[in-house]
């Protein structure tokens, strides 16, 4: 098993707290640091960075030596840093983040070879970074990563799935998946010159989307994909810098190209601080895209009859505009799951793995009957529901009405009398979560005027949802 380290700003912002381009140009000093004790550094996420502990371990006296040296520079430099190391990223990364004394915040974190499952064994398996098996596993009584891994895998991946799968040999302390045992005597890197070379960033990120279009149609072509991606770029003046990027089948083009565009901005920051008298790299001669670690590929979804996911014409204006005003500003609505329309449709950042916290195609029961509405409301509109009698109308934990609706109001609008409802469809989510258990009571009212509402109930307290056309 490899052994990592893993280093870690605990005062970083988590992953999608902000926007990430920033936050990578600002951890450029602390990769930088890391990288004279180690060339080969593997960034995970602005925040956290890794390298293999190994052969730098050797050379400044053995793990301990070198995380405290690691320490030590970093904090230097007016960061301070985590330190763990153990047998795989999964465990150096929980290494990294576990709790410190309180004597000691910033002391490293070193497990044993060999000892990375008994270290597993107690984590939560939230930490698997899984929502779906954090959430079921625990309702099946398996709380802690030594209750997973006890599994056979076998039954795992029959039950959970493939993820699941991986999951499982996370919690046992392997590797997620195989590495192709050999990889492929061809180059499978893609690059490109420029000529006259290039002195801003802008089209060499214009141009490592195309390179990673290259890139993942040869690894497709050959049945591969990659654990990591290194950018490397090629001055004028004969600098060569090269950074590691996590990519595990998530980084589409555009990604990759966002990411070569926050690291020439890196780059840049860094001559500056570390050379007085020197402004820029100097012109961009070569940018090159390598795979990293190759993994047998297990297929990604293409679009509707065999197009690409998305025309390049919206890919490039997409990532001009992401380029002037972040990564987050441009999304794009993915279908998801859940039993409310407003969660069945999630933003996520153009160019990122689809990933919805609420998957589609599974399962919800009490999700709402067909047809769906038209308008869903971003914050739920106070209403007031009475019977003939003028009394309000309310809804038993039997889900049992205390009266028909005969009329609804809200606030600024005059009342209407309900000519027609449906209802009540009573859900109750997440009770095995007491901060986030919700027990509600759903109604379909069309007024006098004509107009459809989905109501609910909810701590006796009557709200519209969304509007039906």
């Amino acid at each position: 098993m490899t052994r990592v380290l893993v280093v870690c700003c605990p005062d970083w912002p988590e992953p999608g707290d902000q926007d990430e381009g920033p936050a990578a140009r600002a951890f450029e000093p602390v990769v930088a640091t890391v990288e004279e004790f180690c060339p080969r550094v593997e960034v995970l996420r602005p925040g956290a960075c890794a390298i293999g502990a190994r052969g730098p371990a050797r050379y400044f006296g053995g793990e301990q030596a070198l995380a405290a040296k690691i320490i030590d520079a970093v904090t230097d430099r007016g960061f301070a840093c985590r330190v763990g190391v153990a047998d795989g990223l999964f465990a150096a990364q929980l290494a990294a983040r576990a709790p410190r004394p309180d004597g000691e915040p910033e002391a490293a974190l070193i497990v044993a070879p060999g000892q990375t499952p008994a270290f597993l064994a107690p984590h939560p398996v939230g930490r698997l970074g899984d929502p779906d098996l954090a959430d079921l596993l625990p309702r099946l009584g398996i709380r802690t990563l030594g209750e997973f891994a006890a599994l056979p895998a076998a039954e795992a991946a029959n039950r959970f799935g493939t993820d699941g799968a991986l999951a499982h040999r996370l919690a046992r302390g392997l590797e997620p998946r195989p590495l192709v045992p050999r990889p492929p005597s061809a180059d499978l890197s893609a690059a490109v010159e420029f000529d006259p070379p290039a002195e801003q960033a802008e089209p060499v990120a214009f141009a490592a989307k195309s390179l990673g279009d290259q890139m993942h149609a040869e690894l497709s072509r050959r049945g591969l994909a990659c654990v990591r991606v290194r950018i490397q770029v090629i001055c004028a003046d004969g600098q060569e810098v090269t950074r590691w990027w996590r990519h595990d089948g998530l980084l589409s083009s555009l990604a990759v190209a966002e990411r070569v565009r926050w690291q020439l901005a890196a780059w840049q920051a860094g001559q500056d601080e570390r050379r007085r008298g020197v402004t820029s790299l100097g012109g961009i001669t070569v940018l090159r895209l390598v795979p990293d670690q190759l993994v047998r590929d297990t297929g990604r979804q293409l679009g509707l009859w065999g197009d690409s996911v998305v025309d390049d014409r919206v890919a490039r204006a997409a990532l001009r505009v992401q380029a002037m005003l972040g990564h987050g500003a441009v999304t794009r609505p993915l279908l998801a799951g859940g039993r409310d329309p407003a969660e069945q449709v999630t933003l996520v950042p153009f160019g990122d793995a689809a990933d919805p916290r609420h998957p589609a195609g599974r399962p919800w029961p009490g999700g709402l009957p067909a047809p769906a509405p038209a308008t869903i409301f971003p914050v739920p509109r106070p209403a007031v529901v009475i019977d003939e009698a003028g009394g309000a109308v309310t809804v038993t934990g039997r889900a049992l009405l205390s009266a028909p609706p005969a009329r609804l109001s809200v606030p600024g609008a005059p009342s209407l009398a309900i000519t027609s409802w449906a209802g009540p469809w009573p859900v109750t989510e997440r009770w095995w979560r007491p901060a986030d258990a919700r027990r509600r009571a759903r109604f379909q009212l069309v007024a006098e005027d004509g107009s459809a509402w989905l109501a609910a109930v909810q701590d006796g307290r009557w709200q519209l949802e969304a509007g039906y056309e």
